[in-house]
C-alpha cells in the first residue's frame, strides 16, 4: 500500500543558527505544548507557565537586537517560529506574536534610556505584554479612540476602556494608544503601563468559539496615573506608532494562519491515509487527492507570501502592502483548509475527538484580528489606486 500522511515542512532558512533554532523549537512543542493542547483548550486554561518557559528559551524576543535581550533574528526566522508554535497550540503563537508586537512601540520608538531600562525584563525577563488600541466602539475606525490621558505635571492620567484586548487581566504591561490632542491620529499618544498600575482593571474574559485558552478582555482605566517617562515616542505620534506596529503584527497573523492551516492539513493527510472504505484508503480517491492537492497549494503559497513580506521588511525596504496581502490571503486559506480538513474527516471532523473542528474555530478568528480582511483590502486598494476621494 502506498504510504500517505503528513510530511515535516521543508524549511528555507537563512543560516545553521536558524535551523537549530527550529530544531529547538520543535523539540520544546512535543515535550510541553502539543501533548497538552487539546486538553488545556478545552478546559479554557491560560498556559502562563508555557510563555515563560518560552521567555526562558529566548523565544520570546527573536526579532529584536541583542543589545537589549533579544534574539536578533530577521523576521523570516522569527515568523517561521511563530508557524511552528501556532501549527502545535494557536492560543501560544498568537500570544507570541501580540506579545511581539507590545514590545515594537519600546523598541522602535522608546528613548535608549527607556530601552535600557524596561526591555530586557520585557524580552527576557518571564514578562508578558499585551496590545491596547481596541476599543468598545473603535475597532477598524482606530483612529476615533476615545481613552484619553491627561497631562498632570510630569505624570498622565489615563481613563477610559479599551476592548479585545488579548492577554487583558494576565499581562504584566499594556501598550497603550490614549488620545492626548483633539480628534483624529494626530491627537494620540502611545504610553507603557504596567499592568498592576492602580485603577487598572480586567473585565471578565470573553466567551468566544475558540481559542479558549487565550483570555480576551476589556480593560478598564479608571484615573491610573504614569508618569511622563513612560510615554512612548513624540506627544500625537501614537497613531503612527500603532500603524507601523501593525505592519509587522499583520505577519505575526499570517504566519500564524499558515500554522494552524499546516497542522489541519496534516490531520486529514493522517486520516485519508488510515481511512478505508470500498477495500481502499480514501487518499486513493481522486476527489479527495485534488482537495488534499488544493489544501497544500494554499499552505505554500501562503507561507511564501508571508516570507516575501518578510525578506522586504528585513532588507529595511517598504512593506505595509505586502504585510496586508499576506495578512489577507494566509487567513482566508487558513478558513478553507481548516474547513475542508473537516469535510474530509466525514463526522469524525465535527466532533471533539479529533482536533480539525478546533482548527476551524480558530481559523475563523485570524480573518478578524488586528485589522479585519476588509480592512485589508482597503489597505492593498490604497496602495495600489491612491487614498479613496471625498
Amino acid at each position: 500500500m502506498t504510504e500517505y500522511g503528513p510530511r515535516p515542512v521543508d524549511r528555507k532558512l537563512p543560516t545553521e543558527e536558524a535551523r537549530d533554532l527550529l530544531t529547538l523549537v520543535r523539540e520544546l512543542i512535543e515535550r510541553e505544548i502539543r501533548p497538552v493542547a487539546a486538553e488545556e483548550e478545552d478546559a479554557g486554561r491560560f498556559p502562563r507557565d508555557t510563555f515563560t518557559l518560552l521567555s526562558e528559551s529566548g523565544l520570546l524576543s527573536l526579532p529584536y537586537a541583542e543589545e537589549f535581550g533579544g534574539g536578533d533574528q530577521p523576521y523570516e526566522v522569527y515568523l517561521q517560529v511563530l508557524e511552528e508554535l501556532a501549527a502545535a497550540r494557536l492560543t501560544v503563537g498568537l500570544g507570541v506574536s501580540v506579545h511581539t508586537l507590545a514590545c515594537h512601540a519600546l523598541a522602535e520608538f522608546g528613548t535608549k534610556e527607556q530601552r535600557a531600562e524596561h526591555l530586557p525584563a520585557m524580552l527576557g525577563g518571564g514578562l508578558l505584554g499585551a496590545y491596547c488600541l481596541s476599543e468598545p466602539a473603535s475597532g477598524s475606525d482606530a483612529a476615533s479612540l476615545t481613552t484619553r490621558a491627561t497631562r498632570e505635571g510630569d505624570h498622565w492620567v489615563i481613563n477610559g476602556t479599551k476592548a479585545w484586548i488579548t492577554h487583558g487581566g494576565v499581562a504584566d504591561f499594556y501598550t497603550l494608544l490614549a488620545r492626548t490632542g483633539g480628534d483624529g491620529p494626530r491627537g494620540i499618544t502611545a504610553f507603557l503601563v504596567p499592568g498592576d498600575a492602580e485603577g487598572l482593571s480586567a473585565a471578565a474574559p470573553e466567551r468566544k468559539m475558540g481559542m479558549k485558552g487565550s483570555p480576551t478582555a476589556q480593560l478598564h482605566f479608571d484615573d491610573v496615573r504614569i508618569p511622563d517617562a513612560r510615554r512612548l515616542g513624540d506627544e500625537g505620534q501614537g497613531f503612527a506608532i500603532a500603524l507601523s506596529a501593525l505592519d509587522s503584527g499583520r505577519l505575526g497573523i499570517a504566519a500564524c494562519a499558515i500554522g494552524v492551516a499546516q497542522a489541519a492539513l496534516d490531520e486529514a493527510l493522517a486520516y485519508v491515509a488510515s481511512r478505508q472504505q470500498f477495500g481502499r484508503p480514501i487518499a486513493d480517491f481522486q476527489g479527495l487527492r485534488f482537495m488534499l492537492a488544493d489544501m497544500a497549494t494554499q499552505v505554500e503559497a501562503g507561507r511564501a507570501l508571508y516570507l516575501a513580506a518578510a525578506r522586504l521588511r528585513d532588507a529595511g525596504q517598504p512593506f505595509s502592502k505586502e504585510a496586508a496581502m499576506a495578512k489577507l490571503f494566509c487567513t482566508d486559506a487558513g478558513m478553507r483548509v481548516t474547513t475542508d480538513a473537516v469535510q474530509l474527516l466525514g463526522g469524525y471532523g465535527y466532533t471533539l475527538d479529533f482536533p480539525a473542528e478546533r482548527y476551524m474555530r480558530e481559523a475563523k478568528v485570524l480573518q478578524i484580528v488586528e485589522g479585519t480582511n476588509q480592512i485589508q483590502r482597503m489597505v492593498i486598494a490604497r496602495h495600489l489606486a491612491g487614498p479613496e476621494s471625498r
